[in-house]
């Protein structure tokens, strides 16, 4: 006859279970404290933001030139204020309309950040005055 002896579960060192903290910590893209000296002088708002635009820059990386004049995404700040993260379709960087300014385009295809629109505002009212 057969015999039927139980199964033993192998031990941790059979399977090859790793000593308590030497467990792999994977690196996400989200997590990182890349300058935070140059940030630590800032507004705890304005530091988040500043971390969040160098997250998207990094999260996107050549799809950037693809993206550019493109919303990412709209927070809402409190009741009565919104948030916008953006890529500039001039500069192309990615920029919040509370620290850059932003200027929407209604297709949502050439939104820019106010220190781009300024010179181009510029140059129509040379243009006017020309004409």
């Amino acid at each position: 006859m057969a015999s039927t002896k139980a199964k033993k579960t192998p031990s941790k060192k059979e399977r090859g279970a790793k000593a308590p903290g030497k467990s792999r910590k994977s690196q996400s893209v989200l997590s990182g404290d890349d300058s935070q000296s140059e940030d630590s002088d800032l507004p705890k708002d304005e530091t988040g933001r500043r971390k969040i635009k160098r997250q998207y820059e990094t999260l996107l990386g050549i799809r950037i030139e693809k993206l550019k004049g493109r919303i990412l995404n709209r927070e809402r700040i409190n009741k009565t204020i919104e948030g916008v993260y953006f890529i500039c379709a001039r500069c192309k960087k990615v920029c919040h309309n509370m620290d850059d300014g932003l200027v929407e385009d209604p297709n949502n295809v050439d939104n820019t950040c106010g220190s781009c629109e300024k010179p181009k505002k510029d140059k129509d009212k040379r243009k006017q005055a020309a004409a």
